[in-house]
């Protein structure tokens, strides 16, 4: 297959990761958003909303991690489904130049929710890398080992690549009623954030009130877990990586 995707999808959530001997993880979150442009309110499942990255088996494995993409929320129910005309990435930068060495591709298609099947290409060496010349095809889909499933459904094995793609509760927290006080012009013009604010604020409320929580919102989830030894150079114990995901049409 040979199908371009154009640069229009914006990265999201870089974090540059420390991968200790004790499988900790360190690092720095740069970003990370909710419908925070006109245009991905108007295309919800082009919005990445997060992107984590941790040790696998609640934190007790050594020698896996685990990749977690979120987009598309808040979705309230149970209804939604991928994009079958977007190619999700996470991206890899293993040499510390802010360029992807290593990229998962995922892609989907056919129907709606459940009906929907998924692949998972990667880690593989991406045909472009880097910011590309303004206007270009940067994203091409890659050849290699892949991975299928059904959306909502685990695929891969446990000693290689698994990953799940589906609806999620969303983990991120945020006094969101607040912040729309403080930033009013942040408020989303329509959808179930839409919400009337009679005041303004200059600070967070103590408590904060988790107000995707008290939606219930969802957000669709890709997630990948690896053996670390797949995304690293080097087996020193101060040995990183960085990563964060792309949308692309």
């Amino acid at each position: 297959m040979n199908h371009s995707f154009s640069g229009r999808g914006i990265p999201r959530a870089l974090l540059a990761i420390g991968l200790a001997a004790s499988a900790g993880i360190a690092g720095v979150v740069l970003a990370s958003d909710h419908q925070d442009t006109p245009e991905v309110e108007l295309n919800p499942r082009m919005d990445i909303n997060d992107v984590y990255a941790f040790p696998a088996g609640n934190g007790t494995s050594t020698d896996r991690v685990t990749l977690v993409m979120t987009t598309a929320s808040p979705i309230v129910g149970m209804n939604a489904s991928f994009d079958q005309s977007l190619l999700y990435q996470l991206k890899i930068d293993n040499t510390g130049d802010a360029k992807e060495d290593l990229v998962f591709q995922i892609t989907f298609d056919g129907g709606t929710g459940a009906n929907q099947g998924y692949r998972v290409i990667g880690p593989v060496t991406p045909t472009t890398s880097g910011t590309p010349a303004s206007g270009g095809v940067v994203n091409m889909l890659a050849c290699g080992s892949s991975i299928s499933g059904s959306v909502g459904s685990n695929a891969g094995s446990a000693s290689g690549i698994q990953a799940f793609a589906g609806l999620r509760t969303d983990p991120f927290f945020i006094d969101l009623e607040q912040f729309f006080r403080i930033v009013p012009d942040r408020r989303p013009a329509t959808g179930p954030l839409s919400v009337p604010l009679t005041q303004q604020a200059t600070s967070f409320r103590t408590p904060g009130i988790d107000l995707l929580g008290s939606l219930n919102a969802n957000t669709l989830a890709i997630v990948i877990e690896v053996p670390k030894s797949m995304l690293l150079t080097s087996t020193a114990a101060d040995a990183k990586f960085g990563v964060w995901g792309t949308i692309s049409r």
